[in-house]
């Protein structure tokens, strides 16, 4: 066999890079997704509008929803997207923040790889880097609890801070504690808050200060029939995923009418499994039904006579939110309806509601649960309000079962950076430097807060390090004034679990990253490289 061609890779295997060049492109593409996302930090930040092939455009400066909606094609920068993904389902805010850090981490590293540092050494001195963050960030933690309104207000007027209703924030951030209150449940492990519990509907027209709280679930659907009961107290609710109809046959199918009397039977039997369906219905004993799908007009008769409350078209995600806070089942068939699985409300009524009529149950079985109607002159900005809403009812959730929040404006990350750089001088090898750069990528944050402030940078980082080497720990930036200043006193306050869902995301990507050193397409896909991907390289 000496001197015979060996093949590694069958003709559907491709490699594009390897070694040092397949971490360089990988760090490239995570580096370009944290630049796409930075000019939105903060309160200064800028929008982003993005435009699909439909021409529907979205104009936020959420760093999860932009990196959600850009078509991102390449394998590693979409490492950096899941980093801003998990920080939005477990924090829901800071998601810039996080995709800021993942790609100044990555930069870091960078330097360190051309000065010939293993990135087994840089992940394993990140790993220790992060770690050693937890402890720091403990150190200059301020508790928070129930019953501290103003504390809590001031983390939901942070959160509301730079979004498109910024200057409604003290308007809206009573509403969105409210809310928060209204559904945290105290159990044997603490605080509980499920947000899922916070019904938004949106209604184009008015004002935002027109938002309302609503208690109870609100569903934007009207009664099927205006003659049907308005109001229905002690409501027993059957939801349905059929529709309450006559059910064509599926297969093909000839029917031969040969007289008028063959068409009265014929008609005469579809209105039968009509009324067979309703009466099915009423005999459950329900007072109100929800279906997802249609309720015909005969079908609408039969259920108004009998004096049933009737809405059609439900949303699945609204059926399965009545169902939690009901505790009715979702039947799938009206065979299957048992009265023991109906649901439970107060009160089920149409309300109109910024001049829309809607359902609302109140007195739910089940959940605690309240609505949120929001209001806006346009869509964009009822799209907008609604997700700076959801981030702030995130925000004021996390800091209740935590009950740990943090100063912000740049404060903790400079404090981290000086802390860690004297933790690094006490580290024997290489591990040093990759804590050390660690420590440096912190700085991105406020350095990136100043300069979409317009401010200088440099100077602000100075004067961020002296204040915190003076023992200041809670200095930051107010991007206002241009000024460091006690970012406490200025009521500018984060949940602990921001920092730390950041921290702990970004340095797993990186280190996943670092540790890339060859790409290769598989073979079940065809062997086309990805999009953004180097020619393959055949030579193996």
């Amino acid at each position: 066999m000496a001197g015979q061609p060996r093949y590694v890779l069958g003709s559907g295997g491709r490699r594009s890079s390897r070694g040092r060049d397949a971490q360089s492109i990988n760090i490239l593409a995570g580096k370009a997704v944290a630049k796409a996302v930075r000019t939105t930090l903060g309160p200064k930040g800028m929008d982003k509008m993005l435009v699909d092939s439909l021409g529907d455009i979205v104009i936020t400066n959420d760093g999860a929803t932009i990196l959600r909606e850009m078509d991102i094609e390449h394998p590693a920068a979409k490492m950096v997207v899941e980093v801003s993904k998990t920080q939005d389902d477990e924090v829901g805010d800071g998601t810039t923040t996080a995709a800021v850090l993942t790609g100044e981490l990555l930069a870091k590293a960078e330097e360190l790889l051309e000065k010939g540092v293993h990135p087994t050494i840089i992940a394993s001195g990140y790993r220790h880097a992060a770690k050693k963050c937890a402890e720091i960030l403990d150190t200059i933690t301020i508790d928070v609890s129930k019953d501290d309104r103003e504390t809590l207000k001031k983390l939901a007027r942070t959160a509301l801070t730079g979004k498109g209703a910024g200057e409604y924030k003290e308007f809206l951030a009573d509403i969105v504690l409210d809310a928060v209150l209204s559904v945290a449940e105290e159990t044997d492990d603490g605080i509980k808050v499920d947000v899922g519990d916070i019904t938004i509907e949106k209604k184009e027209g008015g004002s935002i200060l027109d938002t309302e709280m609503i208690p109870g679930l609100v569903i934007d659907k009207e009664r099927v029939r205006p003659n049907m009961p308005k109001k229905i107290q002690n409501a027993k609710i059957l939801l349905a995923s059929f529709g309450i109809e006559f059910h064509k046959i599926e297969k093909d199918a000839e029917i031969k009418i040969t007289s008028p009397d063959q068409m009265q039977l014929f008609v005469e039997q579809e209105e039968r499994m009509v009324k067979e369906m309703v009466d099915r219905i009423i005999a459950s004993g329900a007072n109100v039904v929800f279906s997802q799908k249609a309720i015909d007009d005969l079908a609408q008769y039969y259920l108004e006579k009998a004096g049933i409350y009737a809405c059609r078209r439900i949303k699945k995600s609204d059926l399965q939110k009545l169902a939690k806070a009901t505790g009715a089942t979702l039947f799938q068939d009206v065979t299957d309806i048992r009265p023991g699985d109906l649901g439970s409300a107060e009160m089920v009524e149409e309300r109109d509601i910024g001049g829309a009529k809607m359902t609302v149950l109140t007195g739910c079985r089940e959940e605690k649960t309240v609505s949120l109607v929001l209001h806006g002159g346009t869509t964009h900005i009822v799209d907008a309000l609604k997700r700076a809403l959801n981030d702030a009812l995130c925000v004021v959730g996390v800091a209740l079962e935590d009950k740990k929040i943090v100063a912000g404006g740049g404060s903790p990350e400079i404090e981290l950076a000086l802390r860690l750089r004297e933790y690094a001088a006490t580290l024997k090898g290489r591990e040093q430097l990759a804590v050390s750069k660690f420590a440096e990528a912190f700085e991105i944050i406020p350095q990136t807060l100043a300069e979409n402030a317009g401010l200088d940078a440099i100077d602000m980082l100075i004067e961020l390090r002296s204040q915190h080497e003076q023992g200041n720990k809670n200095a930051g930036l107010n991007v206002y004034t241009g000024k460091v200043v006690n970012m406490y006193d200025m009521d500018v306050l984060e949940p602990l679990r921001i920092k730390t869902q950041a921290i702990n995301s970004a340095t797993e990507a990186t280190v996943m990253i670092l540790r890339i050193d060859d790409v290769v397409a598989a073979s079940g896909k065809g062997g086309a490289m990805p999009p953004g991907m180097p020619q393959p390289d055949m030579d193996m």
